[in-house]
């Protein structure tokens, strides 16, 4: 399945672990990832990524036609290495207004339940709040207990 979404990754446990990134076309997609990528975050693709599930767990690569490159608004298409895959443990949504105290929310991808959250990302703290959430919503290891992380729908 390919879905109109980035995807970063921070190592962290012994693998990759990712987070995608949804929004409209302008939303700040690209941009949240650059950012995360000058904190030591790893590109796995910008704008479309393809999804699939092995061992109970989602997983995410680049289109073979984008792999590789990510688009700096101003810039153009830039170079930059990629991860060949990582393992989706979070997925976040960039929208204009976010509730204030939400929820814990979670959207189910290929019949696999990951923990989610909105974004607005152009606020200074989005990149810190992205790394807090992979850290306390993203980071519990689903192999190793099927109640914590990311769980079949």
């Amino acid at each position: 399945m390919t879905v109109h979404a980035g995807a970063i990754a921070r190592f962290d446990r012994g693998d990759w672990r990712a987070a995608l990134i949804f929004g409209s076309s302008g939303a700040g997609k690209s941009d949240l990832a650059l950012r995360a990528l000058a904190s030591g975050w790893r590109l796995v693709s910008d704008d479309y990524s393809v999804l699939w599930t092995s061992g109970g767990c989602l997983w995410v690569r680049a289109p073979d036609t984008i792999a590789g490159r990510i688009e700096a608004r101003g810039l153009g298409i830039e170079p930059e290495p990629c991860l060949p895959f990582a393992r989706v443990c979070l997925a976040v949504t960039l929208v204009e207004d976010v509730e204030r105290l939400p929820e814990p929310g979670e959207m189910v991808l290929e019949g696999v339940a990951v923990p989610s959250l909105e974004l607005r990302s152009r606020e200074d703290s989005a990149l810190w709040k992205l790394d807090r959430a992979l850290s306390t919503r993203g980071l519990k290891d689903p192999l190793a207990d099927e109640s914590l992380g990311t769980r079949r729908a």
